[in-house]
């Protein structure tokens, strides 16, 4: 008899974790609000090669001095300006028509600098400037937000609406009334913004012409309510 006395408990307290789950109603929610950019991340730099190490890594340098230059003669200020990868590589020979082994015919360099261009009336203008001064890579273009929390505060409020709404309906449905919130979580990775594919006019019609589009800022909140009595 002692013996079964903790499994009889044991099982007594799973039902009521049970019970109490049960009287749950927990629910995703989503929202999502679309914004104009007000500002542009671009990443793009310098690469050159040469017969040694340092007259390669030398001309990269005076392109990437120019190109400095030319950013900040666009308006661009130094603290949205980094150097974000710096590589110097052998560059091998490899004909077929030679029996040895392949040899080292040359140097490689390259530069790469990250830039926050944050009046984007002049994107078009400051990507005419660095190709103009040299800069022959080019790694990507992104629109952001330089504050995204307003934006983000709104897309969470939608997603509380959200799972209000749905909380709401499903109770309806299930012959029950809501009760208080019990929990209430954001979900992270659901958190921030996103490109739409809904895109402007072009900007700056006499530069190389960019459309920026808008941005989607969404948020996913789990929020469970007690069933009331």
């Amino acid at each position: 008899m002692n013996i079964l006395r903790p499994i009889v408990v044991s099982l007594l307290f799973a039902t009521a974790a049970w019970a109490e789950d049960s009287q749950r109603i927990t629910i995703t929610g989503e929202g999502q609000v679309e914004a104009a950019p007000d500002m542009a991340t671009i990443t793009l730099g310098v690469s050159a090669e040469a017969e040694t190490a340092k007259a390669a890594m030398d001309e990269t340098s005076a392109r990437v001095a120019a190109l400095l230059q030319r950013l900040g003669e666009d308006g661009v200020e130094a603290r949205d300006i980094q150097t974000s990868d710096l590589s110097l590589n052998p560059v091998w020979d490899h004909r077929n028509d030679q029996p040895e082994r392949p040899r080292i015919s040359g140097f490689s360099a390259a530069n790469t600098v990250t830039v926050r261009v944050r009046a984007l009336d002049n994107l078009g203008g400051v990507l005419d400037g660095v190709l103009e001064v040299g800069a022959n890579t080019f790694n990507g273009l992104s629109f952001g937000l330089q504050d995204p929390q307003p934006t983000l505060d709104e897309a969470r409020k939608a997603a509380v609406a959200d799972a209000r709404r749905k909380a709401e309906l499903y109770a309806m449905a299930a012959g029950v009334t809501l009760g208080g919130i019990a929990s209430i979580a954001e979900d992270h990775n659901q958190a921030g913004p996103q490109p739409m594919f809904r895109m402007e006019a072009a900007m700056d019609s006499g530069s190389m012409p960019v459309a920026a589009g808008e941005l989607s800022i969404a948020a996913r909140v789990i929020i469970s309510w007690d069933i009331a009595p």
